[in-house]
């Protein structure tokens, strides 16, 4: 007579498979469309500051002690906001804004413009509320880079000035990183950071950041998603606000965009973008920004 344990055997958990490979989301774009910080301020800042709404300019302003009431112009009319933690500003586009600190013993402020490469057509920027507020502890990892930043903003030595506009593009990008992975806390709703904080989305927008120039079907795009084309249709409209076809031709144009900034013909734009040819490149230019890339190329530099 056998036994009713003698005979049995222990099943083990099937050993889980190696986890996926984590996709950078954020060079690509990066890599495409620049930023470029300049610090003009450290210290205390005592009353009333205004800082005006000037084409191209974004400002980020990092509250290091004191007490703060932000008045800020955007598209949701006159906001205000009292701070008296340690909190970073970040305006990606041009806005008025004003600062009401204690008249004497002021708030202490360390402060750079941002030059993002397409200005307000950068697609990081386009996906950005016009004002966000986070403070310092919120973001894990911030600190040593704060520390680096206040410790050279503070001091005049060697190389300082172009250090400490280093140290303010590491903090945009560790600030960028944790709005992906906190969209609703930064209130991103839609547009590329929305899609980028999708894992399956991110997939798909990272494959063609880094290829415009290839044939980008919808059936591939859900494919790299591992998505059916319905389902992925629906999901990218949902988060980016637009159709896969027309992210894909506005991406390809916002690239055209930087490359012609940087002096690159139209001819070989369209070339490495995967256009046709130049007139179609410019048919399409036109159609999104109302003037031919020579005539947009114009007013760009007479504006500068």
């Amino acid at each position: 007579m056998s036994s009713k344990h003698g005979n049995s055997s222990t099943t083990k958990p099937a050993a889980a498979g190696p986890a996926p490979p984590s996709i950078d989301r954020l060079t690509p774009v990066l890599e495409r469309f620049r930023v470029q910080a300049s610090l003009f301020h450290s210290g205390p800042l005592c009353g009333h500051q205004s800082f005006e709404a000037v084409p191209g300019r974004a400002f980020m302003h990092v509250l290091r002690r004191g007490e703060l009431e932000v008045v800020h112009h955007g598209e949701q009319g006159l906001q205000r906001l009292h701070l008296s933690q340690p909190t970073l500003l970040l305006f990606p586009r041009a806005a008025h804004h004003e600062f009401f600190n204690p008249p004497v013993d002021g708030s202490d402020f360390t402060c750079a413009t941002l030059d993002f490469d397409g200005g307000a057509r950068n697609p990081i920027v386009q996906s950005l509320p016009d004002f966000i507020a986070l403070p310092l502890n919120e973001i894990e990892g911030l600190e040593p880079a704060l520390d680096l930043l206040f410790a050279e903003s503070d001091q005049n030595r060697c190389g300082s000035r172009l250090l400490t506009n280093r140290l303010f593009e590491v903090v945009l990008i560790q600030v960028l990183r944790w709005i992906i992975d906190h969209p609703a806390q930064a209130q991103v709703s839609q547009g590329l950071m929305m899609g980028l904080s999708d894992p399956r989305l991110a997939r798909s927008l990272v494959a063609l950041h880094r290829a415009p120039h290839e044939e980008w079907s919808l059936e591939r795009m859900a494919g790299i998603a591992g998505m059916s084309r319905s389902a992925f249709a629906a999901a990218f409209k949902s988060s980016t606000g637009t159709t896969p076809a027309a992210y894909l031709l506005d991406w390809k144009l916002s690239v055209a965009s930087s490359m012609l900034r940087s002096g690159r013909s139209v001819k070989q734009a369209a070339l490495d973008l995967g256009f046709a040819d130049a007139p179609t490149l410019s048919r399409a230019f036109r159609r999104r920004t109302g003037s031919s890339p020579r005539e947009w190329l114009a007013g760009i530099f007479a504006s500068a």
